[in-house]
Formats: structure tokens, C-alpha cells, sequence
């Protein structure tokens, strides 16, 4: 298990971001990444909210309530369910991908 730490890209609503991340995290960095871009971009397409800070405001508070409401009703998430469905996604998206490599 590795734990030295190297930077790593990411993007939020757009904005690079570079993260100190572990070789064996980088995945579980990603999937949080991108579901934090995902609930960003829905409040700001909702229109109520202006200004990015704002707006990840309120993505750490919608995401805050999510893990507390888990953690209330004593249901785990389940992290092998996501990795699952992640590598589904990602399949599905290389091979539509390969696809249109060779259109080019």
C-alpha cells in the first residue's frame, strides 16, 4: 500500500485544482471529485444560488445531509456498489470512446 502523496489535476465547475492525493486514493479522489462537480453544477443550474464559494456552500451542506441521514437510519454506504457501478461507467465510456477514436 503506497502512501506517498503526489499531486493530481482535477476539475470543479470548470476550475483546475491541484490535490495532494496517495497513488492507492487517487480513484476514491476522483469519484468524490466527481460527484462534488455533479451536486455543484445541479445547484447552479437550479439558478437560486450565485457565485461559486456560495455554491459549494451549499453542495457541503446537501452532502453533510446525505452522510448524516445514513449515518441516522443506519444505513452504510456501500463503497463496493459504487466501485462497481464506477468500472461499469467507465467500460461503457471506453468503449464508446474506442469508438469514436476510430471515426478520426
Amino acid at each position: 500500500m503506497s502512501t506517498k502523496q503526489k499531486t493530481v489535476d482535477v476539475s470543479i465547475m470548470g476550475r483546475s485544482y491541484k490535490v495532494a492525493c496517495a497513488d492507492d486514493e487517487r480513484d476514491a479522489l476522483r469519484a468524490a471529485v466527481e460527484y462534488l462537480d455533479r451536486k455543484m453544477s445541479e445547484i447552479k443550474r437550479a439558478g437560486k444560488i450565485a457565485g461559486t464559494e456560495r455554491i459549494a456552500v451549499m453542495a457541503a451542506l446537501n452532502i453533510s445531509h446525505e452522510l448524516l441521514s445514513c449515518r441516522e437510519t443506519g444505513s452504510a454506504f456501500d463503497i463496493e456498489a459504487l466501485k462497481r457501478k464506477m468500472n461499469s461507467m467507465k467500460a461503457t465510456l471506453d468503449a464508446t470512446l474506442a469508438g469514436e477514436e476510430r471515426l478520426l
